[in-house]
């Protein structure tokens, strides 16, 4: 079992920038890709970025690429989230996720997630 708990969340206005964190537990964390989604009011969880065992590959959604990065410190068991230049649409609740592959954005693949961290972007 690998426990995830996610921290960073918040409310901030457009244009503006959070930093979310993932801290894991339970298992080797350097095993697992681990990715984060978002699920916003009314619609499905979508993929936003995911990184790779030892984080030497990243993938992104479209809709992040340049105003967000994927990073993680396998010393410290947490993967991060750092989302610059915010939009309203980023609102949502974000979750990580980890999966025992070295790196996927398929989010059936994944197979612990956490439960989840709110953002809020104001216009």
């Amino acid at each position: 079992q690998v426990q995830l708990v996610e921290s960073g969340g918040g409310l901030v206005q457009a244009g503006g920038s959070l930093r979310l964190s993932c801290a894991a537990s339970g298992r080797t964390f350097s095993n697992y890709a681990m990715g984060w989604f978002r699920q916003a009011p009314g619609k499905e969880r979508e993929f936003v970025a995911a990184i790779s065992r030892s984080g030497g590959s990243t993938y992104y959604a479209d809709s992040v690429k340049g105003r967000v990065t994927i990073s993680r410190d396998n010393a410290k068991n947490t993967v991060y989230l750092q989302m610059n230049s915010l939009k309203p649409e980023d609102t949502a609740v974000y979750y990580c996720a980890a999966a025992r592959r070295w790196i996927t954005i398929t989010a059936t693949a994944y197979d612990y997630w956490g439960q989840g961290t709110q953002v809020t972007v104001s216009s």
